[in-house]
């Protein structure tokens, strides 16, 4: 994995910490930078979490050096079965937070600064209503602490495949730890139970994330002599069950991993002749197609580029034809309020990205398409449920990281990433939807055969 390079904004240099962090693959993370007067900023913030959200701070023996953080007593206002942060390195943990914000927050716990017995209870609670754990009246600040993205990692056609490539070429192999047998790397559908709760276990997962598919398909009205058109491969689950409905399929993608596992993938069961893998930029696609599929990857274009998003949809679309997109949203003013801010999931695990609002995609669609909203269907418990097995599955066999190549810095990462995003659907911060974009009056917008989303 290559580390970013930057340093986050210190208020004097940074000092070498974190013994057995390797300074030139995790810069940020092995040294803390020095920042007292934000430090002090962080502590209060703290404080005011642990009294909002009924957390528990626990520290190291105050007879240790770095012991001590007056400004987060471990009992103020705690409740006395809250989630538990249990701080490490406090002094190191204030500066971090001070200094970099929600991106120090993250690399404190890839540093080891922090941890917590329930990761994702934690990390619930403050993803919450997060706009109330900052005073009212400070919002205004917000631009002079937060940070822009580099302009490095916009989604541009020449930065978008290193974008893709920082995550998604990390390894097959690496992956593989943790999905199922189908390589699919998004929401599941898991049945219902008698409380209306998706019913989630590691056996029934490949199951769940084919029922996924399969809706999405019906929602597009894939089926025999379909021409599809798939942005985002992948590893080849969905143009798989497209072409086993006698679909031909063109899909697009910019990762080397993925292309070399999905085109074996489905060589071995027998559609090599149905699906054309690309390594391709949805930008420089052509053709005319009569259903367009995406799942989960509007999230990686970037909002900026919507608009060629859109008009790239329309463009390919066949009279007739329906676009049914899977993807990961947020409230909209949430969406607006964050806009343009760099986060620690940019910096260390999905560059260039933004997630965006269910309304934002509606207008986009409305202001650089001749497509409309036809269709949409929330499921966000199945995608923490999905994050869930995930993340169980990914601390099983966290010990086969290391033979990948993979350090521990890597692994604390993740752990946080997977948790991080648990969190959000547990706390409804974020959604999952399934979407039908039709031009009007050209088709029914019900879903095809098999009842849709």
């Amino acid at each position: 994995m290559t580390a970013p390079t930057r340093t986050p904004v210190t208020a004097a240099p940074a000092v070498p910490a974190v013994p057995g962090v390797d300074p030139a693959r995790w810069p940020d993370v092995a040294a803390v930078p020095r920042a007292p007067v934000r430090a002090a900023a962080a502590g209060l913030l703290l404080r005011r979490a642990v009294r909002q959200r009924g957390l528990r701070v626990e520290r190291p023996d105050d007879r240790l050096p770095d012991s001590r953080l007056p400004d987060a007593p471990a009992t103020d206002g705690a409740a006395a079965d809250g989630p538990v942060l249990r701080l490490h390195r406090p002094d190191a943990f204030r500066h971090r937070v001070g200094a970099g914000g929600l991106i120090g927050f993250g690399e404190a716990y890839q540093a080891g600064d922090w941890d917590a017995p329930d990761l994702v209870g934690l990390l619930t609670a403050l993803a919450t209503a997060p706009e109330t754990l900052v005073p009212a009246g400070t919002a205004r600040l917000r631009p002079l602490v937060l940070r822009r993205p580099p302009a490095t990692e916009l989604g541009t056609v020449e930065n978008a495949q290193r974008n893709i490539r920082r995550h998604y070429d990390l390894s097959n192999e690496l992956f593989g730890l943790f999905l199922d047998p189908t390589m699919t790397y998004s929401s599941a559908i898991f049945p219902l139970g008698p409380d209306g709760s998706p019913q989630a276990e590691w056996s029934g997962l490949a199951t769940a994330q084919r029922r996924k598919i399969d809706r999405l398909l019906d929602l597009a009205a894939v089926g025999p002599g379909s021409r599809v058109l798939e942005i985002g491969t992948g590893w080849g689950e969905l143009a798989l069950r497209a072409a086993g409905r006698g679909a031909t399929v063109v899909s697009l993608t910019l990762s080397e991993e993925q292309l070399a596992l999905a085109r074996r993938r489905i060589a071995d069961a027998g559609h090599a002749g149905a699906v054309d893998v690309r390594l391709c930029d949805y930008r420089q696609v052509r053709g005319q197609y009569d259903a367009v599929v995406s799942v989960e990857m509007i999230e990686a274009v970037g909002r900026r580029y919507w608009p060629v998003y859109f008009a790239t949809l329309d463009r390919v679309l066949a009279p007739g034809g329906r676009v049914a997109l899977q993807s990961i949203t947020m409230p909209h003013e949430r969406m607006l309020a964050s806009a343009g801010t760099y986060t620690w999931i940019h910096k260390y695990v999905f560059p260039g990205g933004q997630i965006p609002s269910a309304r934002a995609l509606a207008q986009a669609a409305a202001r650089h398409s001749g497509l409309m909203l036809a269709g949409s269907h929330g499921y966000g418990p199945h995608y923490a449920q999905t994050l869930r097995l995930w993340r169980e599955r990914f601390a099983e066999r966290a010990d086969e990281l290391a033979a990948l190549g993979f350090d521990q810095v890597f692994r604390r990462t993740w752990e946080l990433y997977l948790a991080y995003s648990e969190a959000g659907f547990r706390s409804g911060y974020l959604d999952v939807r399934q979407l039908l974009l039709t031009r009007p009056g050209e088709v029914d917008p019900r879903p095809g055969p098999g009842g849709g989303a």
